[in-house]
């Protein structure tokens, strides 16, 4: 079976595999990640390794621990909290970065924690911009990184897969910012929600590892849950600069991290030179299928901006500068555009010029190594010079953090990679999106404006959707204690994008004494109060697309599982509630086809539907039976039934400490 390069990276973390198997996508599976990064949010995972047993890490050396989200909070409890991280750190023999360090995600790529060709997972959104040198980063929630430090695994889902062909050059002044930015904008109809992206073409010799970074990094933003650039000269030409840099640099932060002979742990010659020999074995085999294939010419690409208040929504600067837009906050900060070279682009632009009157310039290096290389090149003192106010190297105001929030009526422009209404401050404030650049053009002009002299262009792209080859399904091997089928009668609820409110109301959701017997009482209440009254003990849940959307609150889940719901079935399901149902071991099931003769046969007109038509599901041929026809699922693998047999991620763990 020819695979993918996100599919080979899968194969080779997977654990438990049968003699022979080759993952592909769809396929449930059990992962040892190379590594696992957790922020600020370690905090929240020691209780969970703590109340599942575990007394030590599994694999001291896998774990990445960095202070950076709530930096600028310097209050007794936050600094207390900090310690507390910090002394569990080091008991456990993890590698830790403090605050002041820098951002996580920038951290792995500049300690070598995110490698080419290998898998690192956090537990934040942003880990895909490790897909900007071929690490293939994708999200954890924080029960997943528990069972990391405690045992080394976690399970993973093999995401549909995408192509992403970048043709053609860049015009000056446009860069990968301008390219994610216009990707989100065009295709904005959830076309990659939940999917990998690989990205191809003739256009990525063009695109440095900064650029390939800020792309990867938003393909979360675009809805994505990894995306992936090939290794290629380009990529190694980075890391013998970087090996370079931290050969003659030495220790960083608390870790010593240079061995005796001064040689980097991760980032050394000898680790490079395995990759260069590798590089053949990095690439995606041909005749690999891809669900969808996109495809965009970069030489149509203006500098763009996304916004107000969405990424779905992008504008040319030729457009933006007409409207004469009034700004009060700029941004040159966070993981997605603040490293040496976004630095030194807003210095070209703002160089002998000053931040113009009643707005404020915000700006935070990605790391401390980030912003000592500034300074040395000089850009970091020019945006001082002309005005820039200097935060911390962390998160901070992208995720509405610290100082320079976003106040009433007030608007920003930010070279940050989310601008969801209320994120960086005040819900009634707008916030767009843009490259360092404009960013700072905007600072010194005080509205939306960049120099941009070129005839306005529109962005060229196009997108193709697959079918999958015909192919007799594989049976599936069943483990004890897992079913080899069940029945049970189809309860539909058609909507389309149901969020977790919808499904367990928020006003519930921090009331701990919610039993289960309570949370079964008012599952679905804020979307059909009478579904409680409708739905029976054996019943199977039949909703529509993008099914768990909104907040992660795990009881969204078990509600449904109290309730007495066999199992849920979708069109699609949101990822983070997908986690969420399986580590309750609570069983999701896509099925698209089943959901669309849904839709048809019974439309929208009753919220709750009981139908009355029995469906059984065959898990060990991957087939649903309803209403006389079959429709096929993906498997349901072993990782899968584990998790449900044990009753979900902890008492797997528990059970394998």
């Amino acid at each position: 079976m020819a695979q993918t390069l996100i599919e080979k990276i899968a194969q080779k973390y997977a654990v438990g595999l049968e003699t022979g198997q080759l993952v592909k996508a769809g396929d449930y599976i059990s992962i040892k990640p190379a590594h696992v990064m957790t922020h600020d949010n370690t905090g929240a995972v020691i209780p969970k390794f703590k109340s599942i047993g575990a007394t030590k890490v599994a694999y001291p050396r896998q774990i990445v621990h960095t202070l950076d989200h709530n930096v600028q909070d310097t209050s007794e409890k936050n600094l207390e909290k900090y310690r507390k991280i910090e002394e569990f750190s080091k008991s456990v023999g993890a590698d830790f970065y403090p605050a002041g360090r820098g951002i996580g995600h920038q951290i792995m790529i500049e300690e070598g924690y995110a490698w080419p060709g290998t898998m690192a997972v956090a537990s934040d959104s942003h880990s895909n911009m490790y897909g900007g040198i071929g690490c293939l980063g994708t999200p954890i929630v924080r029960t997943d990184a528990a069972a990391i430090w405690a045992t080394g695994r976690t399970w993973w889902q093999i995401p549909q897969i995408a192509k992403v062909e970048l043709t053609g050059k860049l015009k000056p002044g446009v860069v990968g910012k301008d390219i994610i930015i216009a990707l989100c904008g065009m295709f904005n109809k959830d076309e990659v929600l939940n999917f990998a992206l690989e990205f191809t073409g003739d256009g990525l010799k063009y695109l440095t590892i900064d650029q390939r970074l800020t792309i990867a990094n938003m393909t979360t933003e675009w809805g994505a849950l990894t995306g992936i650039f090939p290794v290629d000269e380009v990529t190694i030409g980075w890391l013998k600069k970087r090996a370079e840099f931290v050969a003659a640099r030495g220790p960083a932060g608390v870790n010593s991290d240079i061995d005796g002979n001064g040689t980097h742990p991760r980032m050394n010659r000898d680790r490079i030179a395995l990759l260069e020999k590798e590089m053949d074995s990095l690439k995606p085999d041909s005749g690999a299928f891809y669900s969808k294939e996109i495809k965009i010419d970069l030489s149509t690409i203006e500098p763009h901006i996304s916004g107000p208040n969405t990424v779905k929504v992008m504008s040319s600067i030729s457009e933006l500068k007409k409207k004469e837009i009034k700004i009060n906050k700029a941004y040159l900060l966070s993981c997605v555009n603040s490293r040496v070279d976004d630095l030194a682009e807003a210095a070209s632009v703002i160089k002998g010029k000053k931040v113009a009157d009643g707005v404020k310039f915000y700006i935070a290096a990605a790391s401390s190594e980030v912003q000592k290389e500034s300074e040395k090149r000089g850009d970091w003192q020019t945006l001082l010079n002309a005005g820039a106010i200097p935060l911390p190297p962390s998160c901070g105001p992208c995720i509405g953090l610290g100082a320079g929030l976003l106040e009433d009526g007030e608007v920003g422009i930010s070279a940050t990679n989310r601008n969801f209404k209320g994120r960086m401050g005040s819900p009634n404030a707008q916030a767009y999106l843009a490259s360092p650049a404009v960013v700072a053009a905007s600072a010194i002009a005080g509205k939306i404006d960049f120099y941009w002299n070129d005839n306005e262009i529109k962005p060229v792209g196009e997108i193709k959707i697959n079918t999958a080859p015909a192919s007799a399904p594989a049976a599936v091997k069943i483990i004890d204690g897992f079913p080899s089928s069940i029945e049970g009668e189809i309860l539909y609820c058609h909507q389309d994008n149901m969020n977790t409110d919808g499904i367990y109301p928020g006003k519930y959701t921090y009331n701990d004494d919610m039993k289960p017997e309570d949370q079964a009482k008012v599952v679905m209440e804020n979307y059909d109060p009478e579904f409680v009254n409708i739905a029976k003990p054996g019943n199977i849940l039949v909703g529509g697309f993008n099914f768990g959307t909104g907040s992660s609150r795990e009881q969204a889940a078990t509600a449904l599982k109290y309730k007495g719901i066999q199992l849920v079935v979708a069109g699609t399901f949101n990822e983070t509630y997908k986690r969420n149902a399986l580590n309750n071991g609570y069983l999701l099931i896509e099925a698209p086809d089943l959901v669309n003769d849904l839709k048809a046969k019974y439309g929208n007109s009753k919220l709750t539907v009981k139908t009355g038509t029995v469906a059984k599901i065959d898990f060990k041929n991957s087939i649903i039976n309803a209403d006389g026809k079959e429709y096929k699922i993906g498997p349901v693998g072993v990782a899968a039934q584990e998790l449900i047999v044990t009753g979900g991620l902890e008492e797997w763990v528990k059970n394998n400490l």
